[in-house]
């Protein structure tokens, strides 16, 4: 199939066949999103959203989770908060014998599935910590339906600090029955300043974006069907490196995070895509 380069958001864009057209929806808010071209007779509706407007966190969309032990650290609530800039922040930090970080969830208060989610964040600069970008629901702990009752779908990870992401989806719980697949990817631009990461979760698969660039798509699992939650968090471990090298604190920095819905063009033909 025919290859056309194009250029977007300061790195090249690969474009194979046509199937990746991109629709430029106007939005009320200070980044316009690039979103996928919906499927004809189809347009996307913004139905949740957090710009992170003001000087504290929403508590009718977000749980701040904490103050417990995670991995090699803790989540603690006093490292997850808004700047008063338009910015949500998750802190990376060392107190005193124990390194603590942040994490937030929109469980309880924003549960959906499908559509298209997306976030627009900012990268930290030490090792031993990583953020994460992903959905989440009690399904996924379920063996024997796949991942069709819930998935535990990675839009986004960092462990490296070099440009390299991984996207990654898991199911049929955490033991012996576990399975996942995923991939990973290198975008040397995304080591400096805002960048989107997103996912086009359809009925019959999973696309996975960078910047608008669709990077991978799978329907591992079978695809879930249930509403999942948003978790934004910061994790400490080996993974990401030694966490006594980095220089803290550190920070891992989101502008907004948006969820869209496809809804019929037409209100006389509802239905699904």
């Amino acid at each position: 199939m025919g290859r056309m380069m194009t250029r977007w958001s300061g790195w090249p864009r690969a474009v194979w066949g046509g199937s990746i057209l991109l629709l430029a929806v106007a939005a009320a808010t200070p980044h316009a999103e690039e979103l996928p071209s919906p499927p004809a007779g189809w347009q996307w509706q913004l139905i949740w959203q957090d710009e992170f407007d003001g000087t504290r966190l929403d508590p009718q969309k977000w749980e701040v989770c904490g103050d417990w032990p995670r991995r090699d650290g803790w989540w603690v609530k006093d490292d997850a908060y808004v700047d008063g800039q338009g910015h949500l922040i998750l802190r990376t930090r060392q107190q005193g014998d124990r390194f603590t970080c942040g994490a937030v969830r929109t469980q309880g208060k924003f549960e959906h599935a499908h559509g298209y989610w997306t976030a627009r964040c900012e990268l930290p600069r030490a090792p031993g910590h990583w953020p994460a970008f992903w959905l989440m629901c009690p399904g996924v702990t379920s063996v024997g339906n796949g991942g069709r009752d819930g998935t535990e779908i990675d839009i986004a990870e960092f462990p490296w600090r070099d440009g390299r992401t991984t996207m990654n989806l898991h199911w049929d719980g955490y033991g012996s029955a576990h399975q996942s697949a995923g991939t990973r990817v290198t975008l040397p631009a995304i080591t400096n300043g805002f960048h989107t990461f997103s996912l086009w979760w359809k009925t019959n698969e999973y696309v996975f974006y960078v910047d608008g660039r669709e990077v991978w798509r799978s329907a591992a699992g079978g695809v879930s069907q249930v509403p999942e939650y948003i978790k934004l968090t910061e994790e400490i471990g080996p993974w990401a490196g030694d966490i006594k090298q980095a220089k803290l604190p550190d920070y891992f920095r989101v502008d907004y995070v948006r969820v869209y819905d496809l809804v019929s063009a037409d209100p006389a033909k509802p239905g699904t895509p």
